[in-house]
C-alpha cells in the first residue's frame, strides 16, 4: 500500500503535518481568528502605552527614557500588522521579533500569538527552541524593563508562569488537531479501502462469470462442430438424421446465443452485487448423466459409472466443480481425441471426498478435419476452480495405459 496522504484540512497549518512549502487557504474561521489576534495585539498596544488606559497607573509598566516608549508603541503596532503572517511563516516571524523580547512591553501579546502559532504547527524541536530562546531574553527584559510591584525573581516566576500557560494550551491544541487530521485521515483511507474492495470483487465476479461461460460455450460449440461435421462428411444421409442434426444444433446454437446474451447483462449491469453467484448455469453432480446424455447423442462414445454413495448429499459448490470437471473433460475429448471413446466415473462419500475421472485414448494420427478453435485455456480455469475448492487436480497421459487421464479429488466434509 501506497504512504498515507494527508488529506486537506480547513484549518491545519503548513508545518509538522504538512509541507512548508503548500499554500494556505484561510477559511472563514481562520479570517476571525486573525482578525481576533490582530485586535487583542493593538489593545495591548494601546493599554501599556497610554497610562489614562489604566485604572491603577502605579502599575505602569512603560517606564523607562520617552524614545524607548515611543519606538517600543512603533514596534508593536508594527507587530501587531505582522500577525496577519503568522500563519505562512511563523518560524520566520518568531525569529525576526526576537529582538523585541528583550525590551519591549506592547509587542509582549503579540509575541505569545506568534510563539502559541509555533508550537501549535511546528515540529516540537523547532518550537521548543524558539520558547528556550524567548525565555532566555526574560532576565534582560526584567532588568530593562524593571517593574516597580515586585521584585526580580518575582517577575521572573510570573513570566515563566504565562508563558508555561501559553505552552500547556498550544499543546492541547495541537494535540486536539492531530488527533481529528488522523481520524479524518483514517476514514478517506478507509474509504478507499472499501472502494478497493468492491471493485476487486466485481473484477472477481467478471472473471468467475467469464469462465463459466468459457465451460458452456466451448461445450456447446463443440457440440455444434460435431453435427456439422457430420453433415460434412455423410452429406448422402437419410433426411431423417440430416433434420435430427439440425434440430440439435438449432438447439445447442440457441442455448448458447442465451447464455451469452446473460452473461453480456450481468457485465453491462457492472454486477452490483459482487456477492450473487450467476444465475445461469448453476449445474450440479445430478446434471451430469444429462451433460453425458447430450454428448452421446451427438455421436460421442462416453460412458458414465457413478459410484458415488450419497449423490444427495453432495455440496452445491462441490458439485458444480464436479459438472464443470466433466464439461471440460468432454469437451477436450472431442477437440483432441475426435472418435474416441471416453469413460466418466465418479465416486467417493462424505469424509473421503468426491473423485472425478475423465479418461480417453490417446489420439492416433493427426486430425481428421479442422482442429476446433480455443483459447488453451480450460484446464487453466478448471484447475483454479479446483483449487479454490480446496481439491487437487492432475491431468496428462497416463504412463501405464497411455490413455489421457483428467482427473480431480475434490473435498466432501462430512
Amino acid at each position: 500500500m501506497s504512504a498515507a496522504v494527508v488529506p486537506d484540512h480547513p484549518w491545519l497549518l503548513p508545518g509538522a503535518l504538512a509541507p512548508a512549502t503548500r499554500p494556505v487557504r484561510r477559511t472563514p474561521r481562520d479570517w476571525l481568528v486573525d482578525v481576533v489576534a490582530v485586535l487583542l495585539s493593538l489593545c495591548c498596544v494601546i493599554v501599556t502605552f497610554d497610562d489614562s488606559l489604566r485604572p491603577e497607573p502605579q502599575f505602569a509598566l512603560n517606564h523607562g527614557p520617552p524614545w524607548l516608549n515611543e519606538l517600543d508603541a512603533l514596534l508593536g503596532l508594527g507587530v501587531s500588522g505582522a500577525l496577519w503572517l503568522r500563519r505562512r511563516w511563523p518560524v520566520g516571524l518568531a525569529v525576526a521579533v526576537l529582538p523585541l523580547a528583550f525590551f519591549s512591553v506592547t509587542s509582549s501579546a503579540a509575541l505569545l500569538i506568534i510563539l502559541f502559532t509555533v508550537l501549535v504547527h511546528r515540529p516540537l524541536p523547532v518550537a521548543a527552541t524558539l520558547v528556550g530562546v524567548h525565555l532566555l531574553a526574560a532576565p534582560v527584559y526584567t532588568l530593562i524593563r524593571p517593574d516597580p510591584t515586585m521584585s526580580f525573581w518575582a517577575a521572573m516566576v510570573w513570566t515563566l508562569v504565562i508563558v508555561g500557560t501559553m505552552v500547556a494550551w498550544a499543546l492541547f491544541v495541537r494535540a486536539r488537531r492531530q488527533l481529528v487530521l488522523s481520524l479524518r485521515e483514517r476514514a478517506h483511507r478507509a474509504e478507499a479501502e472499501q472502494q478497493l474492495r468492491v471493485d476487486q470483487a466485481r473484477q472477481l465476479e467478471r472473471t468467475r462469470i467469464a469462465r463459466e461461460m468459457h465451460d458452456v460455450l466451448a461445450h456447446r460449440i463443440s457440440l455444434l462442430s460435431l453435427h456439422a461435421g457430420a453433415l460434412e462428411f455423410r452429406p448422402d444421409a437419410p433426411p431423417q438424421e440430416v433434420a435430427r442434426a439440425a434440430g440439435v444444433i438449432r438447439d445447442s446454437a440457441h442455448a448458447a446465443l442465451q447464455d451469452l446474451r446473460e452473461v453480456i447483462g450481468v457485465l453491462r449491469a457492472g454486477t452490483a452485487d459482487a456477492d450473487a453467484a450467476p444465475e445461469r448455469p448453476q449445474p450440479t453432480l445430478a446434471d451430469v448423466p444429462a451433460l453425458v446424455a447430450e454428448s452421446r447423442a451427438a455421436g460421442v462414445r462416453v460412458t458414465l459409472a457413478d459410484e458415488v454413495a450419497d449423490p444427495a448429499g453432495v455440496p452445491t459448490a462441490v458439485g458444480r466443480s464436479a459438472y464443470r470437471i466433466v464439461q471440460e473433460g468432454l469437451t477436450n475429448a472431442r477437440k483432441h481425441a475426435p472418435g474416441a471413446a471416453v469413460a466418466v466415473r465418479l465416486a467417493g462419500g462424505p469424509g473421503e471426498g468426491l473423485t472425478v475421472q475423465i479418461r480417453n485414448p490417446w489420439p492416433v494420427g493427426g486430425p481428421t478435419g479442422p482442429a476446433l478453435p480455443g483459447a488453451g485455456t480450460g484446464l487453466v480455469g478448471i484447475a483454479e476452480r479446483v483449487s479454490l475448492a480446496g481439491g487437487r487436480l492432475e491431468h496428462g497421459r497416463d504412463a501405464a495405459t497411455g490413455d489421457f487421464r483428467l482427473a480431480a479429488r475434490l473435498p466432501w466434509p462430512v
